[in-house]
């Protein structure tokens, strides 16, 4: 038996430390470390509670518009808000071009360099993923760019910056637009589409949206030149459909309500779908430089503790243990597309499992079946209308100003950001922020073990790699890593 310690990662947001048991050749345990302590919980606890607005879209330079999402849900819950519904599409816009900005960023500029790595420098194809891909030099850089900064003009639009815009609100969008604006925006989305259907797909985004079977998909790949085709290409090759198995259970918290209903439905998949149940959430520090309670038991968030404890013995990471009913959970743009129940993903994990594969390609189903909504939303906006209903937090009357939030109470915000699910449970006593805690995508993905010793799902996807002799940062490990998309700013916030 040998370890081999792997880190620190290049391209991912935060520092990121991963230990490997390795035997006969292969990782036989793993231990996921999270080594930078933040502690935005222990900041916002005594603040009011709408400073949050202003505090959580720091935790991470990122997904910043995810975290302001979530504290205004929490907010608007603890309150009784209500959004307009120029507001919720709004919402679904400037939360939907994160996201999407996101998968495009992780497909062109974080997973795909790896294949222009000089340890594929045999394969048949290395040539032209060196030619494309390589990092800084290759030639979609060139083209993604520019299509992503034009893309991203939609949060000076209707955000007025990027990241930690002010502008999600409890009650809605606190920017309006004028007519003219919103010419501009659906001329923006337009652009980003072609992009998308010219070079990362090569056709309509709604007949990759449309592909229902791997059948279809092998049918569809045929004959095409783009960046999804020559990554399936050497998936194919790689056998990335095998590479990163964690226990194929899913967790969403939903996402785009821009009606009555959500375009990705909230939900668990545990071989089969089940409604979620947020009460089922508890947080396990075992293995985590993490105080336990007085009981010594997983903790539901709201009644969670975040007090750092870097003495405690059997702890190896800052990140806590999220469990959903004791088990462990995958988030992301795969559990999303699982709950949702699109037929070519639950297909693919059906035959093969939540692999390296399928992360990185239900993350390119949402850029061809988001899109198209976004450009839906666009148009259905309506100027003139409110935005935001109560924008302010406090009203006034002829005698006094009354604070819009109560003195007391409890509430929670769940959101889905590029990488999955995040959480945000606000504990308002006397007006002010007594507990405001915090699960974020990857503190589910990369959770260290529970208490029953239980590994994490990275923890589990990277059992059962091969590790060439000699091999001091191996290739398969960097590409299970990847498919998750860490983000571990805000895994330890």
């Amino acid at each position: 038996m040998s370890q081999l310690i792997v880190g620190p990662f290049n391209r991912v947001e935060g520092d990121l430390e991963v230990s490997l048991e390795i035997a006969e050749g292969r990782v036989v345990s793993a231990q996921v470390n999270s080594p930078m302590y933040r502690g935005f919980e222990q900041i916002l606890a005594g603040k009011a509670p709408a400073d949050a607005l202003v505090i959580v879209p720091r935790i991470c330079g990122i997904c910043s518009v995810s975290q302001s999402h979530a504290a205004a849900s929490a907010l608007r819950h603890l309150s009784g808000h209500e959004m307009p519904p120029n507001g919720r599409l709004a919402t679904c816009l400037i939360t939907a071009c994160e996201n999407l900005a996101d998968h495009l960023t992780h497909f062109y500029l974080f997973f795909m360099p790896d294949f222009a790595r000089p340890a594929y420098r045999k394969r048949p194809w290395f040539a032209r993923a060196e030619a494309r891909f390589k990092a800084e030099t290759g030639a979609a850089m060139n083209e993604v760019l520019p299509a992503r900064a034009e893309f991203m003009h939609l949060m000076g639009l209707m955000a007025g910056k990027w990241p930690h815009t002010l502008s999600l609100q409890p009650g809605g969008s606190a920017k309006p637009l004028t007519q003219a604006e919103i010419l501009g925006l659906i001329t923006l989305l337009r652009g980003f589409r072609r992009f998308l259907e010219r070079h990362t797909f090569g056709d309509a985004l709604e007949n990759i949206a449309g592909l229902t079977s791997l059948a279809a998909l092998q049918r569809w790949r045929a004959g095409k030149a783009s960046d999804l085709a020559f990554f399936l290409d050497l998936a194919d090759d790689l056998k990335l459909n095998s590479l990163g198995r964690a226990e194929d259970r899913f967790l969403s918290y939903g996402a785009y309500q821009s009606g009555d209903g959500l375009l990705f439905p909230s939900g668990v998949w545990d071989r089969v779908p089940h409604a979620l149940d947020s009460q089922a959430i508890s947080e396990d520090v075992s293995h985590a430089w993490m105080a336990t309670g007085a009981t010594g038991e997983p903790l539901p968030p709201s009644h969670g503790l975040t007090q750092p404890s870097p003495d405690k013995p059997d702890a190896y990471t800052w990140c806590k243990a999220p469990r959903y009913a004791g088990q462990v959970m995958e988030t992301g743009a795969l559990a999303r597309q699982m709950v949702a129940g699109h037929p070519l993903i639950r297909e693919l994990v059906a035959t093969s499992g939540g692999s390296v594969l399928a992360r990185v390609l239900a993350r390119l189903l949402e850029l061809a079946i988001v899109l198209p909504e976004m450009q839906r939303w666009a148009a259905a906006l309506k100027p003139g209308e409110a935005w935001c209903h109560d924008e302010k937090m406090h009203e006034k009357t002829r005698d006094k100003t009354h604070d819009r939030l109560p003195e007391d109470g409890s509430s929670v915000g769940l959101v889905e950001a590029a990488r999955g699910a995040l959480g945000h449970w606000l504990t308002v006593r006397h007006g002010r922020i007594e507990s405001y805690q915090i699960i974020a995508p990857t503190t589910w993905n990369f959770s260290p073990r529970d208490r029953r010793e239980t590994p994490g799902a990275l923890e589990q996807a990277l059992v059962g790699i091969e590790i060439e002799d000699g091999e001091d940062t191996p290739v398969a490990v960097q590409h299970v890593v990847r498919s998750f998309d860490p983000c571990m700013v805000c895994t330890v916030h």
